[in-house]
C-alpha cells in the first residue's frame, strides 16, 4: 500500500488575518501535526479568506478537486473551521472526498454520515408516507375496478428509455465529469509548455495526478482528456 497523500484547506475569516498570518500559523502546525503523527507527506496547501457564513469556497473546492484527483485525503486544522452548517458537510462528504480534522482526528467521514442518517431517516419517512398515499389510492381506485398500475413498471422504464442507454450515459457523464475536475490542472500543464501528449503525461505524473482509472498517466489517456475537453 502506498503513502498517505495529503492536501491542507486553512481558513480565515478577515483579510487583516490573511495578511498577517494570525491563525494561519496555528492551523498549519496542526496539519503539520497530524500528517506527522500519521503519516505521508503533504502536497498541496489552499488558504480561504472567507466568512464561515458562506458556503461558496473557490480554495476549498479547489482543495477538494485536488485531493480527489491526486487520491489524496483533505485534511482541516479545525472542524469549524470548514463549516458550521450541517447541510454544507453533507455536500462534503457526497463529494467523495475523504476527509479528517486535525483537531479531532476522528470526526471524519463518520461524523458527517451520522448527519446523514438523520437526513436519510427523513427521505424514509418521505417514502413511508407516499407509499401509504398509494396504497389509499389502490384501494379507493379497486373499488370502481379500476387499478394504478406499476410506475415503475416495463412501459414506465422503456418511456424513461431505462436500461444500456441510461447505463452508458451514466459512464460518459463520469467520464465528463472527471476531465472537468482535471480541466484546470490540464490548463495549467499546457501553459507551462507542456504540449505533447507525453510530455502532458509525464507532467502529471510528476505532479502526482491520479489517471481516471487510476495509476500513471499515459499519452493516450490524455489524448482521450482533451478531446474530451477541447484543450
Amino acid at each position: 500500500m502506498g503513502e498517505t497523500k495529503w492536501v491542507a484547506y486553512l481558513r480565515v475569516s478577515t483579510a487583516r488575518q490573511g495578511r498577517d498570518g494570525l491563525g494561519i500559523d496555528a492551523q498549519r502546525d496542526a496539519v503539520t501535526a497530524l500528517v506527522r503523527n500519521q503519516g505521508g507527506r503533504l502536497l498541496a496547501e489552499y488558504v480561504e479568506v472567507e466568512s464561515g457564513k458562506r458556503n461558496d469556497r473557490p480554495e476549498l473546492q479547489r482543495a477538494i478537486t485536488r485531493a480527489k484527483v491526486s487520491g489524496a485525503r483533505l485534511v482541516i486544522a479545525k472542524l469549524d473551521r470548514l463549516s458550521r452548517s450541517a447541510a454544507f458537510l453533507l455536500q462534503l462528504r457526497d463529494s467523495g472526498v475523504r476527509f479528517v480534522a486535525a483537531d479531532l482526528p476522528n470526526a471524519d467521514e463518520t461524523v458527517v454520515g451520522i448527519m446523514a442518517v438523520i437526513a436519510q431517516r427523513e427521505r424514509e419517512l418521505i417514502g413511508q408516507r407516499t407509499k401509504a398515499a398509494l396504497a389509499v389510492a389502490r384501494r379507493r381506485l379497486a373499488k370502481e375496478g379500476r387499478t394504478l398500475g406499476n410506475p415503475n413498471g416495463a412501459q414506465a422504464l422503456r418511456r424513461a428509455r431505462k436500461g444500456n442507454r441510461a447505463a452508458v450515459a451514466a459512464v460518459k457523464a463520469a467520464a465528463s465529469q472527471r476531465a472537468e475536475q482535471l480541466r484546470e490542472t490540464l490548463a495549467d500543464v499546457l501553459a507551462g509548455g507542456h504540449t505533447s501528449h507525453s510530455a502532458v503525461a509525464a507532467e502529471l505524473n510528476t505532479r502526482e495526478i491520479e489517471a481516471p482509472r487510476g495509476g500513471s498517466w499515459h499519452p493516450m489517456g490524455v489524448a482521450r482528456l482533451r478531446g474530451r475537453l477541447g484543450l
